[in-house]
């Protein structure tokens, strides 16, 4: 992926974390899932770090396709684990540890996964379309 998207989400941890009242915290606000198994572990939203960003982990299982679809906000993904299959409007880029991707709305996206699933911090700005997918997901206990 381009250095330019690297810098991107790069700024955007450090915005978080740079403020004064910023607490530094390794507690989820909570863990969901997709009817597909996809997992979403809730870092930031607007209960800590304000409504500007959310930031959660997410986990896709291997061989998983979500199906074209599209966001409110502006989707970012720093890929941990694995390799993540990022499609933005029909256009593929496959995404390994270390890669940053991102898609605008009102973009479609789609995202696909091989055996080894993947694991990625995703960053959304405006930070209420958390809330948006967790509205439709179960929370886990």
């Amino acid at each position: 992926m381009r250095p330019a998207n690297v810098c991107l989400v790069a700024t955007l941890v450090a915005i978080s974390a740079s403020s004064a009242s910023a607490q530094v915290t390794a507690q989820s606000l909570g863990t969901y899932r997709s009817p597909s198994g996809v997992t979403l572990r809730l870092l930031l939203d607007d209960s800590n770090v304000g409504k500007e960003a959310s930031v959660g982990e997410l986990t896709f299982p291997p061989n998983i396709d979500s199906g074209e679809h599209a966001h409110g906000a502006i989707e970012m993904f720093y890929v941990l684990a694995g390799e993540l299959e990022h499609v933005v409007n029909g256009k593929s880029e496959f995404l390994r540890p270390g890669a940053a991707g991102y898609v605008r709305p009102p973009d479609k996206v789609r995202h696909k996964t091989g055996a080894a699933g993947a694991k990625v911090i995703v960053f959304w700005v405006p930070g209420d379309e958390a809330k948006r997918i967790i509205a439709r997901w179960t929370r886990e206990p």
